[in-house]
């Protein structure tokens, strides 16, 4: 079987981002009206954008779907090209989405469903189109806010130096139990594929403007999985066959519906030669599968350990600060503990220790043939095996078969610890007279010597890609004040959070302390029209500089809900004018071995630290201090540079930001000169406080220290 599945006419992919695939051709001769679309504009600003931009590629992508609705309803008013083309049909849609635009369709799926707020759309109409699916490449997902109900395919490069924790799996992992379960959704993990080689505009070699391979090589260590040259990184050409072969078959199943390319994607172990040499795996979530054993609230484990997807404690977390390498299943989120995501570890040093795995109350297995694990094991590693067995509420047991996992090339530099899905049948579970509507339990025994896997889920499976009925469900969008802090009193605001849609669910919000960082959550059942969760924010008006204060909520969908906007709060904006800054000689001219030194004066305090960028200018007459005239040391410390070789002081980078303590209106900026043998004529250093841009503020003199031999 391969990915190579002539598409149907009449059908639409819209890839949303700079560039295209090259092998966009490919679709396009298979009878896809295939339109690439520009986001140059939403790419140069949404480093502004709370979301990251994926408000505003929803409302680009929509606003182009709009435009060939209408040309499809009169085609006499599209232009030639459009009249020229195949009649595109609207009602199957394919979604492609490169790096931010992943997360930018993702959203324009979920808007097309569930309406964003007015105020923040930049689409006005009706929704006359629908998404049968969508395709995201090297996705961000700042929002962790995947689309349940609308079937996915996650393409994951394993050299990704970009997103190069691969935080698309959230595609995948973040859909569990949020809604009905029926899309399917797919990660396939392709090792040796960079980032940019997706894009013909970021691929050396193709593209007309300036590109590069965002895996960046060390010269003095190169990487045994990433670097050019090694044996799993894929060429440019190659990486482009995958990517085009997988993309094609996505497109068939899900705008086609022929279910026959299904196990390319779903996690069956099934190849496409067309993608060769390209070694790719796939695992995947819904469709058919039953209620799962999943690590989240009620769950017991008794012989291993539930463990923290996010969580500082080494004793929590999965996998602790210091392993090599990680994981997409826990890529970082926004806050440095997250509750409601997780694993089931698993850590032995002789065969046979069960780990048990209990859910908080029996799960129906009916319908299913074969029972689905996502598990995983350390990169590099072959042939761990584990036995399976479930249990039923009345305490029969059938051992169900052994699966054998292997762990996907590595290194530290990699996302690798990811899920392999095996299967085994529930035949041996039938023959021994187990409930399969009333599993209490599900057991894995180690049978190798010693070893560490990671489960991540297990659900019944049966072949098949049922029709997607989309949920109605109510959507959150957090919205965020901006006030000014005021000279004195205190005012206190609210955080808008604003509940549309239809039907009740639950969400999870995150309270961020302004201070620490720290999140307080609260699982929130939320409905259209009410107001979930009052955060009141108090805001103390003062007449001292200050950074704008930012109180912060956070959202996620846990069961029954969508998020669009996930982030947003009250920020206080600073209303006072920056104090005045002087640089005054301390130690203007010291002999060497002596310590230069200036002062740094504000014309008031701050009630904040307040950090002043100081520079090294060139000596523009006479002899200037060298490299090797300062303590090295010193030197190290301010520019993380050494003395080899010897060279002007102005050449070593010393642009320093100088700390102001909050309170305070000063401190000493010093040079720590050195002593030698040789006889020099007086050199100097000269100083400049500068902008945020290193420039020389105007109005402010330059300071010149002097350095003599000792006498």
């Amino acid at each position: 079987m391969t990915g190579d599945w002539p598409c149907p006419a009449g059908t639409k992919a819209v890839p949303s981002h700079k560039g295209y695939l090259q092998d966009q051709r490919l679709l396009a001769s298979q009878g896809y009206v295939t339109v690439s679309i520009s986001a140059n504009g939403v790419n140069g600003q949404d480093w502004e954008a709370e979301d990251g931009g994926a408000q505003a590629r929803s409302s680009l992508v929509r606003q182009h779907l709009a435009k060939w609705a209408g040309w499809a309803a009169r085609p006499g008013t599209a232009p030639a090209a459009v009249r020229g083309a195949p009649t595109a049909d609207l009602s199957r849609v394919l979604l492609v989405g490169h790096s931010r635009g992943g997360e930018g369709v993702n959203r324009a799926a979920m808007d097309s469903l569930y309406p964003p707020p007015a105020a923040q759309d930049g689409y006005r109409g009706p929704v006359r189109w629908k998404i049968r699916g969508t395709v995201l490449v090297g996705p961000t997902v700042f929002g962790h806010n995947p689309v349940a109900d609308v079937p996915s395919t996650t393409i994951l490069p394993g050299c990704d130096g970009d997103v190069s924790d691969l935080q698309g799996e959230v595609y995948v992992d973040g859909t569990r139990g949020v809604s009905r379960g029926t899309a399917l959704h797919s990660a396939v993990y392709v090792v040796g594929a960079n980032h940019n080689f997706f894009n013909t505009e970021w691929t050396p070699g193709r593209s007309e403007a300036p590109s590069s391979d965002d895996f960046w090589e060390d010269p003095e260590q190169p990487d045994p999985v990433c670097s050019a040259g090694a044996r799993t990184r894929l060429t440019a050409d190659q990486q482009h066959r995958a990517g085009a072969t997988y993309i094609a078959a996505a497109a068939r199943l899900f705008v086609a519906g022929d279910d026959r390319v299904r196990p390319l994607l779903d996690g069956s172990g099934r190849r496409a030669p067309s993608a060769d040499p390209a070694r790719v795996l796939t695992h995947a979530v819904g469709a058919r599968r039953t209620a799962g054993f999943l690590p989240d609230g009620g769950v017991r484990v008794t012989g291993g350990r539930l463990c923290a997807a996010v969580d500082p404690d080494p004793a929590e977390a999965c996998l602790p600060d210091g392993t090599k390498g990680s994981s997409p299943h826990f890529a970082w989120w926004q806050t440095d503990e997250e509750a409601g995501r997780g694993a089931v570890a698993l850590d032995w040093t002789a065969p046979g220790t069960v780990t048990r795995v209990r859910p908080a109350a029996p799960l129906s297995l009916t319908g299913a043939g074969s029972l689905a694990l996502r598990v995983f094991v350390p990169p590099n590693t072959t042939g761990t095996e584990l036995d399976v067995a479930i249990t039923d509420s009345a305490g029969r047991r059938a051992r169900l078969g052994r699966i054998t996992v292997d762990g996907l090339p590595g290194s530290e530099r990699t996302a690798s610890y990811w899920a392999r899905e095996v299967r085994v049948p529930l035949t041996a579970a039938t023959r021994a007279g187990i409930a399969l509507g009333h599993v209490r339990s599900l057991e894995l025994t180690p049978r190798s010597a010693s070893g560490k896997a990671w489960l991540m889920d297990a659900w019944g499976w049966a072949p098949g890609t049922p029709v997607v009925r989309p949920a109605a469900l109510p959507r959150v969008d957090i919205g965020r004040l901006t006030v000014e802090e005021g000279d004195s009193g205190t005012r206190t605001y609210h955080v808008p959070v604003r509940v549309s849609g239809h039907g009740s669910g639950t969400v999870r919000f995150s309270v961020l302390d302004p201070d620490t960082g720290r999140s307080v959550d609260r699982l929130v059942t939320v409905r259209p029209g009410a107001t979930p969760l009052d955060v009141p924010v108090e805001v103390k008006g003062d007449t001292r500089f200050g950074y704008d204060e930012q109180h912060d909520l956070l959202a996620k969908a846990v069961r029954g809900a969508v998020v669009g906007s996930y982030r947003g709060g009250v920020t206080a904006q600073n209303d006072d004018p920056e104090p005045e800054v002087t640089l005054s000689p301390v130690a203007d001219r010291v002999t060497e071995g002596g310590t230069l030194a200036w002062r740094i004066t504000l014309s008031e305090a701050a009630e904040v630290e307040f950090w002043q960028p100081v520079r090294v200018l060139a000596v523009t007459g006479g002899a200037e201090l060298s490299t090797k005239d300062v303590d090295p040391r010193w030197l190290t410390d301010q520019t993380g540079e050494l003395p080899d070789p010897e060279r002007p002081l102005s050449q070593a980078g010393l642009w320093i930001w100088a700390h102001v303590p909050a309170g305070t209106t000063t401190a000493d900026f010093t040079v720590v000169t050195v002593a030698d043998e040789v006889a020099e004529p007086a050199e100097s250093v000269r100083l400049a406080l500068t902008d945020d841009e290193g420039e020389p503020l105007p109005g402010r003199p330059v300071r010149t220290g002097t350095v003599t031999d000792a006498p």
